[in-house]
């Protein structure tokens, strides 16, 4: 391994990362009063995923290659799903959060099965990155996964802790700000997807 590639494994996963910045972010803004050790398990998770599935692509191109390209035209519209879903979810929930205090309401938390299912959301893009790492070999393909999820770890936890600090703030809006941003995220996925 030399330089370039370190560098370019990086740089792949801050790209990769931004859906999963948003969302921690949206979540940060659900809620305010986040533990520490929550939010490293939260960040763990969407940089688990974010590891896990460049490695698949690479080891679904170099064992049912086939296949994978017709599921490949799928991934926008699972993403979109997914996170409108999520996103929706999340809007309802603070309309009916309303008619309670504050204090309830910033102890609010998302359930272990939302996350699991926004860090897939958020992760699925990624298999395509097995394609891009395709030519490496496993453990070229196994280190700049891991790169990837070290990355998308550390800027998860920036978003979550922004999040939470504004949540503070805006408690109130918090729900309907972190759906929407979901809903937008599920948007531009399926968008950029469909038209690239």
């Amino acid at each position: 391994m030399h330089l370039l590639f370190i560098f370019n494994s990086i740089l792949l996963g801050i790209g990769l990362a931004m859906d999963a910045f948003s969302v921690s972010l949206a979540n940060g803004l659900n809620e305010p009063k986040m533990r520490a050790k929550r939010v490293l398990g939260i960040s763990g998770m969407f940089a688990l995923f974010q590891w896990a599935m460049p490695l698949t692509g690479w080891v679904l191109i170099h064992t049912i290659a086939e296949k994978f390209n017709a599921f490949y035209k799928f991934i926008p519209w699972i993403a979109l799903i997914l996170l409108v879903f999520i996103g929706i979810k999340m809007i309802i929930e603070g309309i009916r959060d309303e008619a309670e205090k504050e204090a309830e309401r910033s102890e609010k938390r998302l359930s272990f099965k939302m996350l699991l299912v926004q860090a897939v959301a958020t992760s699925i893009d990624a298999l395509s990155v097995g394609f891009t790492i395709a030519d490496y070999k496993f453990v070229s393909a196994l280190c700049a996964s891991l790169i990837i999820g070290v990355v998308t770890w550390a800027i998860c936890i920036g978003g979550l802790i922004i999040g939470k600090r504004f949540g503070m703030k805006f408690a109130r809006i918090a729900s309907y700000l972190g759906g929407a941003i979901l809903i937008i995220i599920g948007i531009e996925i399926f968008v950029s997807h469909m038209f690239s």
